[in-house]
């Protein structure tokens, strides 16, 4: 069956679809960015409340700000804005169908259907998933990219953004002269104060433009730090051919895990849906969830995924079965990532990576090396420097660390051991791949990155044994530099 309003009393048996009105819903929220990672988790965190009858007017109006957000607007237009989830469990797989979203807006040049859309009083939040890159940061302060070419942009242009951030502010202002209030900017995409850097990105912006527009945004709205949590492999015909098997056709299903979690603050200006009640955790303390996951999952992550790259080991979870790379993501994490990391409410860090180890682990999840080695120049500093500079303040290894930001230059020349060529992966690729190029020869050209690096450039602690693993990853290859690094 087609996946429509119309066919929702035709699903297979087995398969729960909506059970509350679609037609009766009403619109609260705005959510740019619905890659799959939405799909599979805010957007069902708020169906499984609809499920319960609630939430009815939080529904849910997707966004985009590229031309190519046009293509998946017209795919799930075509059948009302609903998505198959397919939880991937070892144990035996399961479909259901989420309706939470009503619609999505026209993409134009100038945003003017979003601006329009976020300046509806009825909008109460604005929330973003946009990649950890995609927040205007300077790699070098960490503070607001001003001379950004898109910055530049919407500062000159704050009619006519190209942005969603320059979006958000132009609806902010449409609200403040109307005396319609504030929204709540959510970001749900994997940053350490998440929160406070769309906070700094959204005021930082209007302060170019319309300075006592920032100071109303900085004074009214408010930017919960949130953690989620969920593996979402991207969609490709195994997916497709996937959905058929339970009986649907659909153009846009979603693959995850069974496994979700979402650690919000609860700093809401204009009121919120009860995401408790679908399992949602409301803390005071997200920096101690986001710390453990950051560094255990995304930082294991960054572990596996070069290597298993260079060695052509194309999913995570064969990473994981892998005689050599399974042992060392775990002693990597053992010894030089756990140390770090403190307990949590319902999880101490040896229990929280026995739990990653198990997710890492599942054959059913097919997600790629590739997809997570992407964008290494944001996830590197982001998820794997943090533990190297915690271990040599404390005086611990970070020999292993080492290794993973030397098979990292190893898999930014471009080829794998096997000789096949990595396609373009990062958006600096073009400055990568010819850095970890001549680094073979002189491993100190890479640490010379200071964008990413920084002072660890001149540490002695990290950058000899970086450049000695390079060394080995060059004349022996990364079977040899993992051997040498577990004593096998």
């Amino acid at each position: 069956m087609k996946l429509s309003n119309a066919t929702l009393k035709d699903l297979p048996d087995g398969i729960e679809g909506p059970s509350y009105d679609r037609a009766a819903l009403s619109a609260g929220i705005v959510h740019i960015g619905l890659g799959n990672f939405h799909r599979a988790h805010q957007s069902w965190y708020l169906h499984r409340l609809m499920q319960q009858g609630l939430a009815h007017d939080w529904a849910i109006l997707g966004a985009g700000v590229r031309p190519y957000d046009a293509a998946m607007r017209d795919r799930l237009a075509a059948q009302d804005y609903m998505t198959t989830l397919i939880e991937l469990d070892p144990e035996g797989s399961r479909a259901e169908v989420v309706g939470s979203m009503i619609g999505y807006l026209p993409i134009e040049d100038g945003n003017a259907p979003l601006i329009a859309a976020m300046a509806d009083p009825a909008i109460r939040i604005v929330a973003l998933t946009v990649t950890e890159g995609g927040y205007y940061i300077d790699p070098v302060t960490k503070g607001f990219h001003a001379d950004h070419p898109d910055m530049v942009h919407d500062a000159a242009h704050p009619d006519s953004p190209r942005t969603a951030f320059g979006a958000m502010i132009a609806a902010l202002k449409i609200r403040r002269d109307a005396g319609t209030g504030p929204f709540t900017g959510q970001s749900c995409d994997n940053l350490q104060g998440n929160g406070a850097i769309l906070r700094q990105t959204l005021v930082s912006l209007a302060r170019l433009s319309d300075p006592e527009l920032a100071d109303w945004i900085d004074r009214h709205c408010t930017f919960p730090n949130s953690m989620v949590d969920c593996i979402v492999p991207a969609t490709g015909p195994k997916e497709l051919e996937l959905v058929r098997t339970f009986g649907i056709e659909d153009a846009a299903p979603v693959t995850h895990e069974n496994f979700r979690q979402w650690v919000i603050e609860d700093t809401f200006c204009a009121g919120r849906p009860d995401w408790d009640r679908a399992g949602a955790t409301f803390s005071d303390d997200v920096h101690a969830y986001e710390t453990m996951k950051i560094r255990i999952l995304n930082g294991g992550h960054q572990v596996i995924a070069d290597v298993g790259e260079v060695l052509s080991v194309e999913t995570i979870s064969g990473c994981m079965a892998h005689p050599l790379i399974g042992p060392f993501f775990e002693k990597v994490e053992r010894e030089e990532i756990l140390p770090h990391v403190h307990a949590v409410p319902g999880f101490t860090p040896e229990q929280y990576l026995e739990l990653i180890r198990t997710r890492f682990s599942n054959p059913k999840i097919v997600d790629t090396t590739r997809r997570v080695a992407f964008d290494g120049s944001s996830r590197h500093p982001g998820f794997i420097l943090p533990s190297v500079r915690e271990g040599l303040k404390a005086g611990l290894p970070v020999e292993g660390l080492a290794l993973v930001s030397a098979a990292w230059a190893r898999y930014c020349t471009g080829t794998r051991e096997d000789g096949s060529t990595v396609a373009r992966n990062d958006p600096f690729w073009a400055d990568l791949q010819p850095r970890a190029v001549a680094a073979a020869d002189n491993p100190q050209l890479w640490l010379e990155n200071r964008v990413l690096y920084g002072e660890l450039a001149d540490t002695p602690g990290f950058a000899e044994p970086f450049a000695r693993w390079m060394k080995i990853l060059t004349a022996g290859g990364t079977e040899a530099a993992l051997r040498s690094y577990l004593g096998v």
